[in-house]
This record gives C-alpha cells, structure tokens and sequence, in this order.
C-alpha cells in the first residue's frame, strides 16, 4: 500500500515581515517608493476631519493600491478590496489596511485632479532619473518613433509651456472605468 506523508492542519503562528514582501528590482518595490517622493497635499482638501470624525485612509495607501491593481489587471474596486486582504503583496503595499470598496471607488472618482497632478510629478521624476527617453517611446514592447531631440529643445519659456502642458495633459490620461476594462481584460497576446 501507498504511504504518504502526513498533512497537518493544526494552527502556526507565522511571522509575515510586510516590508521583506516587496523585493526590490520589482514594480511594488518601486511603486511603494515612488509614492513617497510624491507631494499627495493635493489629496488633503478633501478630507475635513481633524476635529472630529474617523481618521481616513492614507491617500498615499490607496493610491498605491489602486495603481497597484490596475498594473495587476484588477480595474473593479471590488477585486482591489479582495486583493487587499488576500494577496500578500496588496497587504504588503497598504500595510494590512483592508479598504472597502466603496472607499477605493470614491477615492478613484472624487480624486481625479489630484491624480492628474501626480501623474505629472511621476513623469518630471522618471525625467529627472533619465527614464524617460528622447528617441522612442515603447508601449508593451512596441516602439513608437519620437520627434524629441536637442535641437528642438527651446527656450526656458518653451520649457515652461511644456511644463504645463504636461501638467494638463494627465487629467486627459485619467482613463474612465469602462477604458481600463478595456484595456486590462482585454486577451493577451503571449510574445
């Protein structure tokens, strides 16, 4: 007779080290960080609870697992929420918080410009640290041809032109829910 090794079910105590979970080299590792070099003040104005009320939820949490889940595929405030509590990077980006839902659905929706503004800080960032390149510009491996060069640099009131275009041109960017549908649960090609 088949001999097998014993399955034990009795309970463990396992310590979970949330920051050992983000691995560096990886997109959580970086967009964990990234988060914190950002200015999030635009997301204080909609909060009006240093008297009374609860404390909210940390922009700077919910944004990270938002974007989090739109990288991962999950665009439904819903599969977030279930991601939070069951996946450990999730836990790991949002420091166990839990959100519900409903929170991250309204943050998403009444959050938009704020969202824009970060858009744009992250952009002047990969700027500043040369990730963002001047010749092309690749979107799932497909390289696109760019017309930025020196030459066409410009003057320092070109530079600010540009500077605000960029800071107009995310809230643009912001998808609608019914975008991101599309795009994240769309089928993927495997290359």
């Amino acid at each position: 007779m088949a001999r097998y090794k014993q399955v034990d079910m009795s309970s463990r105590l396992l310590p979970v080290n949330l920051e050992a979970q983000l691995v560096p080299g990886t997109f959580a590792h970086a967009l964990h960080h990234l988060i914190d070099e950002l200015d999030l003040s635009a997301f204080d104005a909609r909060y009006c609870n240093d008297d009374n009320g609860a404390p909210a939820h940390d922009p700077a949490m919910q944004l990270r697992a938002v974007l989090f889940g739109y990288s991962m595929g999950l665009v439904s405030s819903r599969d977030i929420e279930r991601a939070c509590r069951d996946n450990v990077l999730f836990v790991a980006m949002t420091g166990d918080a839990k959100p519900h839902f409903t929170t991250i659905a309204a943050f998403v929706s009444r959050s938009r410009d704020a969202i824009a503004t970060v858009f744009a800080q992250v952009l002047a960032i990969l700027g500043k640290e040369g990730l963002v390149g001047r010749e092309m510009f690749a979107i799932d491996g497909v390289k696109l041809p760019s017309n930025a060069s020196k030459h066409r640099s410009g003057t320092r009131a070109d530079f600010l032109a540009r500077a605000e275009k960029l800071e107009r041109a995310p809230r643009c960017w912001w998808p609608t829910y019914r975008d991101l549908k599309r795009v994240f649960l769309q089928p993927q090609r495997l290359s």
